[in-house]
């Protein structure tokens, strides 16, 4: 999960993309819910863990974004 939070964030900060934008993670979470990547369970362990560093803070972002684009 964070690994598909740190791309739909990165993407959702992109200007170029705010067209497809609640298309785009609506898709990305039902993909990776569909491959059976589990749900973050906010005990900050895979940010420890995180070769690259990256941050919860993409979490909450990616879960802003699926709810903003559930309510279109």
């Amino acid at each position: 999960m964070l690994f598909v939070s740190a791309k739909v964030s990165q993407l959702a900060l992109l200007p170029q993309g705010q067209v497809e934008a609640k298309d785009r993670v609506l898709n990305m979470v039902n993909t990776m819910d569909e491959e059976g990547f589990g749900a973050c369970t906010n005990t900050g362990a895979c940010e420890v863990e995180c070769p690259k560093g990256i941050s919860l803070e993409n979490i909450a972002r990616m879960n802003r974004e699926y709810l903003s684009g559930m309510l279109k």
